[in-house]
């Protein structure tokens, strides 16, 4: 009985993030249109970010528009919007941190960086790591000379080591030098609304 009521509460939860973020996405989903420059430039912007429910992809699409950058979204299948999705996305995240190799397909798997200066790497956080689909990313493109900026929105907190990890890893693969910005969107019952969320952008990322 006791059991049964543990996996009540627990399916409960999942049910109510899910809700919350379905209707995150269909708030977030016209706001920011941006469409990218058709011809890349030597010295202009990419941004390359990963989203779930939307709030990253808000994210970037504001940063590409401020930067007057291409923009390119990752997609995996197995995380889409859902229980399901919730499911995946949360056991690859624990996986990941427990086995940093464990990483998801994605696609694009890779997208031509050369003529970019600047790499801007979007990510939700989740188990106070970006998501696995940016390690992924990562895992698959050089960096050579190029200036990478990760950028994050999240819930509560992101772990200190995970950004070292991956600025290290970033490094690795040839960047020239890295920066890390965030927005705290808070906890789900009581995060920042969308509008509140650009204005932070806009305030403290330039």
């Amino acid at each position: 009985m006791i059991f049964s009521m543990v996996g009540l509460a627990v399916l409960g939860f999942f049910v109510g993030v899910t809700s919350i973020e379905s209707h995150q996405a269909r708030q977030v989903s016209t706001m920011v249109p941006y469409t990218a420059p058709v011809e890349p430039k030597l010295t202009s912007t990419a941004v390359v970010y990963f989203s779930r429910s939307g709030n990253t992809a808000l994210a970037a699409r504001q940063v590409a528009k401020r930067l007057d950058a291409n923009i390119y979204a990752l997609e995996v299948p197995e995380y889409e919007l859902g229980l399901r999705g919730l499911g995946h996305s949360a056991w690859d995240a624990k996986a990941r941190r427990n086995d940093p190799g464990n990483l998801p397909d994605i696609s694009p798997s890779t997208i031509d960086l050369r003529p970019f200066s600047t790499v801007w790497l979007g990510s939700p956080v989740w188990f106070y790591s970006p998501a696995p689909p940016i390690w992924a990313f990562v895992e698959h493109h050089r960096f050579d000379g190029q200036h990478v900026v990760l950028f994050n929105t999240f819930n509560s907190n992101f772990g200190d080591d995970q950004i070292a990890a991956f600025r290290a890893k970033v490094m690795e693969h040839g960047a020239a030098s890295f920066e890390h910005r965030s927005v705290l969107r808070g906890r789900m019952t009581q995060q920042l609304p969308p509008e509140e969320m650009l204005q932070a952008i806009d305030d403290e990322w330039f």
